[in-house]
């Protein structure tokens, strides 16, 4: 067989293997609360490894090691920054959001929490949050439908339409079937095999190279061949410090702040079996993310000393991983590795779909007292996945710029207009449904102006600026509008104890 043979028998394998996973789910789901969140019986080693394959798309197979082998350790400060925000919200956010979503007339998706733990009666702050997130994973999901488009035109010389839809179908087919469980078990397996080959691929490409040190050297040799050719441009990849001024450090390490705000992870916060979860899930999760982001990191270094010493260079820093993988394993292993950045797609497009699903059924069709069966609101639910999977598609026919730029905005206007409402929702007593709707606009709003500007985006991500002003507002607005609610006084103090005694919420 050829390798290109071996390669997609690999992969085929993959979608076999995911499209299993779905039916499972399938035959596990019976109700919404089922569908959208798994029934609240999430093991915490599920939840950390769907939230970090879900979180971390392809961008970290390909991305991060193709900014490290241009550049150096200087473009990591994004995944450090990501990574301590992934702790803080694990830490502080997980286990306070699992008990109130609960305690908050069982809330199953971030806009309803919202309307309940607020006691919004007017469902203008659910059915706002509810369309933010549906056009915005509208785009993210046909963004992610694009990458596999060009993944396989890429790698197998296939069409870009044909990759599309096949990568589409299959995520579809365990997305719509097996909903919430069915993407959370799928994105287990993916992470497991990013994992796997984050790990692989640069040990074996430093072995290959003669061992660390003589990595080392060849890096060193690199910059001193790059800067002597050209002294303008002078580069210490070794160096975490080397060429970034504070601002654009902080800037970077700002991507953090997007985690509080992102609804298709910390759904899985409120998934899990119960508040004490999340201290095993923290542990499960970091571990992973640290993991994966150290291989990521050795594999842009172990890529350049390996092509250094053979006098080449890669006209797309980014193709470093899949060079190597090709390069390094026999063909049908290479076609494993080549599964994981499908991974790395696929799962962040399955948890999109459903909180899409999510969006549209329970926040904005249930918003209006629409009452049914619970297989009809399952139903409904599969038919969300269908809507936005169809859209996303037409999208992704005709790719261009605009889509593939609003990921970057998608990460910043969910992280701005959701983060600080989540955490005054958790830790402030005094929060309003004015002072939220208020926030939470103003933070949108802040992000895409700033975002749209040259000078003011190239000074600072913008999610800085549009996190500060939610806030700002947020509270200003809430320090106004505040009224006494005992039954919102009770739940706060409900949820406080439940955490602090977490087998009170089961």
């Amino acid at each position: 067989m050829t390798d290109s043979t071996y390669q997609m028998l690999a992969i085929g394998l993959y979608f076999a293997a995911m499209i299993a996973i779905g039916y499972y789910a399938y035959r596990q789901t019976s109700d919404l609360d089922d569908y959208m969140l798994g029934g609240r019986k999430l093991h915490p080693g599920v939840a950390a490894l769907s939230a970090g394959a879900s979180d971390m798309s392809g961008w970290l197979l390909l991305g991060v090691p193709g900014a490290i082998y241009a550049a150096g350790l200087g473009e990591s400060w994004i995944v450090i920054g990501l990574v301590i925000g992934a702790y803080l919200n694990w830490r502080f956010v997980a286990p306070r959001l699992r008990a109130y979503t609960q305690i908050a007339n069982n809330s199953i998706t971030v806009p309803s929490f919202f309307e309940n733990r607020l006691r919004d009666h007017s469902h203008v702050l659910r059915i706002a949050a509810g369309v933010i997130i549906l056009v915005f994973f509208t785009f993210y999901v046909s963004s992610g439908m694009v990458a596999g488009g060009v993944f396989f035109e890429t790698t197998f010389g296939s069409s870009y339409l044909f990759g599309m839809l096949l990568v589409a179908g299959v995520t579809l087919s365990y997305t719509l079937f097996g909903g919430f469980l069915g993407a959370t078990l799928t994105d287990v397996a993916q992470g497991l095999l990013m994992l796997a080959t984050l790990i692989a691929v640069p040990v074996v490409t430093i072995i290959a190279v003669g061992g660390p040190g003589e990595v080392v050297n060849a890096i060193q040799a690199a910059d001193t061949a790059h800067n002597l050719a050209d002294p303008g441009d002078e580069i210490h990849r070794t160096s975490l410090f080397y060429g970034g001024s504070v601002m654009a450090v902080l800037s970077a390490a700002a991507w953090g702040l997007g985690y509080f705000g992102q609804p298709h992870i910390i759904v899985r916060f409120m998934a899990l079996r119960s508040p004490a979860d999340a201290k095993a899930g923290r542990r499960i999760g970091i571990s992973w993310m640290v993991l994966s982001s150290l291989g990521a990191i050795a594999t842009g270094f172990a890529g350049l000393a390996y092509f250094f010493d053979r006098g080449e260079t890669l006209d797309n820093p980014e193709t470093v991983f899949l060079q190597l993988a090709q390069i390094m394993f026999h063909p049908f292993v290479a076609g494993i590795v080549l599964a994981a950045v499908l991974a790395a797609v696929m799962s962040t497009i399955s948890s999109q779909l459903i909180v899409c699903s999510s969006a549209l059924v329970e926040d904005i069709y249930r918003a209006f007292g629409k009452e049914t069966s619970a297989t009809k609101l399952v139903n409904y639910g599969r038919l969300g996945v269908l809507t936005v999977a169809v859209v996303a598609i037409i999208l992704a026919l005709n790719p261009d710029g605009t889509i593939l730029d609003l990921v970057g905005f998608a990460w910043a206007g969910f992280g701005a207009a959701f983060g600080p409402l989540i955490i005054l929702s958790l830790f402030w007593r005094r929060l309003t449904s004015a002072g939220a709707i208020a926030g939470m606009i103003t933070g949108a709003v802040v992000v895409g102006i700033w975002g749209q500007t040259e000078t003011l985006a190239s000074a600072m991500y913008e999610i800085v600026p549009g996190f500060i002003a939610c806030a700002v507002v947020a509270v200003a607005v809430s320090l106004v509008t505040t009224r006494q609610n005992d039954d919102i006084e009770r739940e706060f103090t409900e949820m406080d104890a439940a955490v602090r005694e977490p087998a009170a919420v089961s």
